[in-house]
């Protein structure tokens, strides 16, 4: 055996050992921490706690479900909708709710007390009613905004992976749009609609910002999970709380996985177009009404955080004022800096690892990969508050205590975001031909070559919407580190969420729009970066 072919297989079998611990111990393993001590009865077990707390429990299930209908029905109506208009309507629609994917968790919940609040723009100083903004309403309504326009983006890319002649053939035979819509989209959107719901239900049940912030006097498990450990110190509190919310989640996981599959299988190889339908009947009037409705009162939203962010309030009117902004410095002096640092680590730690488990699950065949990769979706599709509470079980002593340390948050938010950097990873390596792996082994290469030549130059856009992707969600996450973090490590999510739970507005707002701001601006340096590289190798071929 050659020197460089053994360098080749030592560093290759490195790399897949390196891979198979990690994800197992710093995803596989919290989780086995804490369903072990969450499970233990000495301080009162789970079928003791669900007896006491049954209440709690009837309280986020009718939250979730009210939720995950009612955000159903503006996904399809808002999907529906945006069939019907042209590219350019379409791009539009499509950069508006990119917005939401760039905002903080809990930002609706902000506009909302900034709307509807006791002095809200509003109820107060419009409408002079002295409405109570607290309560279940306004978890679902806010929950709801927040889910349908983020579900809304997976179901517009559904819609441009649906064959255009299908349609062309339904109205060459005199189909209505309606008649389209009814027989055709919505049973090809079903898979989706039906992920979406799951997902919706699922991230309602583990949402503690909104309740905290918005739910007053109403408890939900999430929400009493958090106040478990912040304000009573009890973590074995928290984790049954965690475990009881895992319950619904994991039941949910196999009906996820089922229609997830079937997404993937009637995507792949369709050919990609506009769907232009007329527009006429009751499909494209409803929806467009329902849809003009949902962006005009997300855009009140956004402009109610703005003039939040450049404004205060006295004798009951709003002035022009600095003071918002001025007083922010305050409270983002040096945490700024270590929120992107902590956000570009993640980003690129977190893509690269995706490629690598693709690259052996896709590329080599590997069935352990495999089973690697499932194991990484559990961040995302349990609770997030779980995952924190396993890494401050798993790692708060022994010979890898890093509680305390900025390092066991950097791990954790790069973790957590496998799930969807593998998704990406697979489509991105999808659209390689294995010609060219076999091509470099032909001219006497190895693993290192393909990975150098072929599999990541190959696939650089689809890695560079990972690292985006990365860097925004640990830019705007909050629930899988909240408990992890120190003074001295805080970031500008959990800072705004501090100052929205004090009542300081204004300081929030201009918080909320600095991370819109810096997602944004990274998000189009790495696109333009893009651009610019294709223009150069386009120039030069």
């Amino acid at each position: 055996m050659s020197r460089r072919k053994l360098q080749s297989l030592i560093i290759e079998k490195g790399v897949y050992l390196a891979l198979i611990g990690s994800v197992g111990l710093f995803i596989l393993y919290p989780y086995i921490v804490i369903f072990y001590e969450g499970l233990i009865v000495e301080e009162g077990g789970l079928i003791s706690y669900l007896g006491e707390n049954w209440q709690l429990l009837k309280n986020s299930l009718f939250v979730a479900g009210l939720t995950t209908i009612f955000s159903l029905f503006f996904v399809i109506c808002l999907t529906v909708c945006f069939i019907f208009l042209g590219k350019k309507l379409q791009r539009v629609m499509r950069l508006v709710f990119l917005i939401t994917m760039v905002s903080p968790p809990f930002v609706t919940a902000l506009a909302y007390i900034t709307l509807f609040g006791m002095r809200g723009l509003i109820t107060h100083d419009l409408l002079h009613l002295t409405y109570n903004p607290y309560g279940p309403q306004g978890i679902i309504m806010m929950q709801t905004m927040s889910y349908a326009s983020l579900n809304t983006l997976v179901l517009m890319g559904m819609v441009k992976n649906i064959d255009p002649t299908i349609i062309k053939s339904a109205r060459s035979l005199g189909a209505t749009p309606d008649a389209i819509i009814k027989d055709m989209f919505l049973p090809l959107l079903k898979p989706g609609l039906i992920v979406v719901a799951l997902i919706s239900f699922i991230r309602s049940l583990a949402d503690f910002q909104t309740p905290t912030i918005i739910g007053g006097n109403y408890r939900v498990l999430a929400s009493e999970g958090y106040f478990a450990v912040i304000s009573q110190g009890d973590i074995h509190k928290a984790a049954l709380i965690n475990l009881t919310l895992c319950i619904p989640a994991l039941f949910f996981f196999y009906f996820y996985t089922k229609y997830e599959k079937k997404i993937a299988q009637q995507n792949h190889g369709l050919e990609q177009g506009n769907l232009s339908l007329p527009r006429k009947g009751f499909s494209f009037y409803g929806s467009s009404v329902i849809s003009i409705l949902f962006i005009f009162f997300m855009t009140a939203q956004y402009m109610a955080i703005a003039i939040n962010a450049v404004t205060v309030k006295r004798g009951g009117k709003l002035f022009l004022s600095l003071r918002p902004i001025l007083e922010s410095r305050d409270y983002i002096d040096g945490i700024v800096l270590r929120t992107i640092v902590y956000s570009l680590i993640a980003g690129f730690v977190g893509s690269l690892l995706s490629f690598l488990i693709i690259y052996f699950s896709q590329v080599k065949g590997s069935k352990v990969m495999r089973w690697v990769e499932l194991v990484g979706t559990l961040p995302y599709l349990l609770p997030g508050t779980f995952f924190g509470l396993g890494y401050l079980y798993a790692f708060s002593s022994g010979p890898l205590k890093m509680t305390g340390t900025a390092l066991i948050v950097v791990l954790n938010v790069t973790f957590k975001q496998l799930a969807f950097a593998t998704k990406a990873a697979r489509a991105a390596s999808s659209q390689i031909d294995d010609t060219y792996y076999k091509t470099v082994h032909d001219l006497g290469g190895f693993t290192i070559n393909e990975w150098q030549d072929v599999f990541f130059p190959m696939s650089k856009q689809g890695f560079a919407l990972t690292f985006i992707n990365g860097f925004i969600s640990t830019m705007t996450t909050i629930g899988s580190i909240i408990f992890l973090i120190t003074p001295g490590q805080k970031m500008l999510t959990l800072v705004m969420f501090d100052v929205v739970q004090r009542g300081k507005y204004g300081i929030a707002s201009v918080l909320a729009w600095l991370i819109i701001f810096i997602c944004l601006a990274v998000a189009g340096v790495i696109y333009g970066g893009l651009k610019l590289s294709e223009r150069r190798r386009f120039h030069v071929s």
